[in-house]
């Protein structure tokens, strides 16, 4: 009776674990789903699978220093009429022997929003030799680098380079290891399979200007590919970003998504 009665005990324990877990599987009635993207959303490699992706805001090698909120997998997501004009633009280039590559696409803006409350963070600098080593952190809002919203949430923004062919993959990041600034010349600053831009991604400097006058030779014939291919196909550039890429009519001019970076926010479009 004893071995019976420990028996049933066990599976009593059993049976509690798996109700314990099958109603921790299960949402909250209160717990709002998971938003999704509208119908004109796609992921950019359903349109066009030869377009280099290195999304930097799933990693840690960005200006925050940390995956950022609202990224949960590395693709890159826009409007259709936006994906389709990079089509079109990487046509031409891939006749030229070069090939685009995307850094940021859509941004949730829950990810604005941790930009911001980093931003609010004096304390934290961790990435601050490479990104903004010229620039203090307490204005990063007043100087335009961070603001509560971003164009590149209403989905047809993309931040992006071009990468000569045969794209030889940017080796991995690794957490901790020495900075440098993103400004120094492109033998010296963290390595990057694009072409020489003049500054790294994502620079907090006035050398980032498209047409700053001090980037001259190989770096601005280099912008000027870029700003041309994509200006040919209804992009137009923000100034203080040569990597900065609004497409033109917007589908969603007024409108600041907050769903996720993931397959399953345009899956079935």
């Amino acid at each position: 009776m004893t071995g019976l009665a420990s028996a049933f005990r066990a599976l009593g324990v059993l049976a509690a674990a798996g109700l314990l877990a099958a109603t921790a599987a299960v949402p909250s009635a209160g717990a709002a789903p998971e938003p999704k993207a509208p119908k004109e959303f796609v992921a950019l490699d359903r349109v066009d699978p030869t377009i280099v992706q290195e999304m930097r805001y799933t990693t840690e090698h960005n200006f925050v220093g940390e995956r950022v909120d609202g990224y949960r997998q590395p693709v890159c997501i826009l409007t259709r009429p936006a994906a389709e004009a990079l089509h079109r633009a990487q046509a031409r280039l891939l006749a030229r022997g070069y090939t685009l590559k995307v850094y940021d696409c859509y941004r949730p803006q829950r990810a604005v929003d941790h930009f911001v409350r980093w931003a609010k963070d004096l304390d934290d600098e961790r990435m601050k030799k490479e990104f903004y080593p010229l620039v203090d952190k307490s204005r990063l809002f007043a100087d335009g680098y961070i603001a509560e919203k971003s164009g590149h949430s209403r989905g047809s923004t993309v931040d992006l380079t071009i990468v000569r062919l045969p794209a030889v993959p940017t080796r991995p990041y690794v957490p901790g290891e020495p900075q440098v600034e993103c400004f120094r010349p492109q033998a010296e600053r963290f390595p990057d399979n694009s072409v020489d831009m003049g500054t790294g991604f994502d620079c907090f400097d006035t050398l980032s200007h498209t047409d700053d006058p001090r980037i001259t030779g190989a770096q601005r014939t280099h912008r000027d590919l870029l700003r041309d291919a994509l200006a040919e196909q209804g992009f137009v550039n923000l100034p203080e970003e040569w990597w900065h890429f609004t497409f033109k009519p917007e589908p969603f001019p007024s409108t600041f998504f907050d769903f996720p970076v993931a397959r399953r926010s345009v899956a079935g479009h």
